[in-house]
């Protein structure tokens, strides 16, 4: 499969992913420590991808999002954006809306 086939299913079938240097639990850079942290704190499920583990997404998914750095944050198909965006919204309170809301969507299609 071809590194975008692959980067698109991974976005396709996970309605909340973080694309992040490191783990939630072990980042491996400040900005993605920090959205990791904000993502654990708004308490519901979302798949990562740790680009550190795989060279050939870390190289074309800044070329497929038009977006040049990590983390990315996508929800169903889209990307929110990366740390400064993240954080704002979370300040706002409208990444917590956000995530609540599309967790609860899914919730409902597995029950």
């Amino acid at each position: 499969m071809e590194t975008v086939e692959k980067i698109k299913q991974q976005i396709a079938e996970n309605p909340i992913i973080l694309y992040m240097k490191g783990s939630p639990k072990l980042p491996s850079c400040g900005f993605s420590s920090q959205v990791a942290q904000i993502m654990i704190n708004i308490g519901e499920q979302f798949a990562f991808v740790d680009i550190l583990q795989h060279s050939d997404i870390r190289a074309e998914l800044p070329k497929y999002a038009n977006w040049p750095t990590f983390p990315q944050l996508w929800v169903e198909g889209e990307l929110i954006g990366g740390c400064d965006i993240l954080t704002e919204m979370y300040q706002k309170g409208e990444l917590q809306t956000l995530i609540k809301d599309t967790a609860a969507k899914y919730k409902q299609d597995e029950a």
